[in-house]
């Protein structure tokens, strides 16, 4: 490894990034799917940032209850804090913890990067969520809870709604949808909010993440069995339905639906269709009238034909230049390479590099990757 290593150094040379460490994650028989979402984790600067602000402020780390959260946050610390600038660490606590948690990453079978992604941010969102609610003390534990979408509570007192918790967590990924559906009768128009800490969008053949992103916003129509109970009118009507995003989050998280259940094979198929994500996105289906703009910093690719095997890797943008991690590898790759991702134009092409969760930032607010 030492040879990759210096190899690495050899190519940033004097442009290698001050304080920053370049390390790859050993492999445990199948858990590439976790080494690719942890380094695309790593390299999102304001959640790293905010994961070691939170571990610093552990006063005693040896006296709390280890969980997902702290193994995390000792992993970061331990790369970030390593001698060598290049190198290998092997993620064993945090796999351990993983696996105890969440039987789906027990066996040796193909897992999904994306499911691994969702599961994780929750379970930080949880664990969180209990710390604050422990701290407040019972007084405020013994109002009644309720449950809202991606696991955030919204107490209520007396009746009045209180703002759901916002964790650093919430900061980082979180953004809200509006679900708008437009009775045709009434003309009434009902918005309901959902959050989202990430985006899965359907995908077609030749086409790109802004068009993806616009079918997501396109206007469906409900009718026939699929009629709308409108309040209104009290019965059922015809009804327009559109999702637009109210609030974009700081970190967009993009996952391609490449996985399609084929209902005549009984079983999934992977997609290779090319779908073209740029490196600067706007995203221009908000509420808001001024576009959004993000850049990409990080994309996990799935690497091979099929839904039950494969392997993942990562791409990641840090300090303006992109790197390659598999596993224990990292090498550094062109700007240019990024495209090998987009997938196929073809069904049966021999590149079976596909992206698969991108992850952007917001411009507005970005840090100097």
């Amino acid at each position: 490894m030492g040879a990759t290593g210096s190899k690495l150094e050899k190519a940033l040379g004097d442009q290698f990034p001050e304080g920053e460490r370049y390390f790859g994650l050993e492999n445990f028989g199948n858990t590439c799917y976790c080494n690719s979402v942890l380094q695309a984790l790593y390299f999102c600067v304001p959640f790293r940032e905010q994961l070691l602000e939170y571990y610093g402020n552990i006063k005693n780390p040896g006296d709390i209850e280890e969980n997902l959260l702290t193994c995390l946050a000792e992993l970061f610390m331990q790369i970030s804090t390593q001698k060598k600038k290049t190198g290998v660490i092997a993620p064993k606590r945090f796999v351990q913890r993983v696996k105890k948690e969440n039987e789906l990453f027990r066996g040796y079978m193909h897992q999904d990067a994306h499911e691994f992604l969702n599961f994780l941010l929750n379970e930080l969102v949880d664990i969180l969520e209990k710390e604050a609610n422990s701290s407040k003390g019972s007084k405020e534990l013994s109002s009644p809870h309720e449950k809202i979408p991606n696991g955030i509570h919204a107490a209520q007192a007396n009746g009045i709604r209180k703002e759901p918790l916002v964790t650093w967590v919430h900061k980082n990924f979180q953004g809200i949808l509006t679900n708008e559906t437009k009775c045709l009768r009434c003309e009434t128009v009902t918005a309901r909010d959902e959050t989202f800490l990430d985006l899965s969008l359907d995908i077609e053949q030749n086409s790109s993440i802004t068009s993806c992103l616009k079918n997501f916003s396109s206007t469906e129509t409900l009718n026939a069995e699929d009629k709308f109970f409108c309040d209104k009118c009290c019965s059922l009507q015809e009804a327009q339905k559109r999702m637009k995003i109210k609030k974009p989050p700081h970190i967009l998280v993009i996952h391609l639906k490449r996985f399609k259940y084929m209902e005549q094979l009984s079983r999934y198929k992977k997609l290779s269709y090319r779908v073209v994500f740029p490196l600067e996105l706007k995203l221009t289906n908000t509420m808001e009238d001024a576009d959004c703009e993000y850049s990409l910093f990080a994309v996990v690719v799935h690497v091979g034909s099929g839904p039950n095997h494969g392997h993942y890797v990562s791409l990641v943008k840090s300090h303006n230049h992109w790197l390659f991690f598999d596993d224990e590898n990292v090498e550094m790759i062109d700007e240019s390479a990024v495209q090998t991702a987009f997938g196929s134009a073809q069904e049966y092409a021999s590149n079976t590099d596909h992206g698969y969760i991108l992850f952007y930032e917001s411009l507005a607010t970005s840090n100097d990757h």
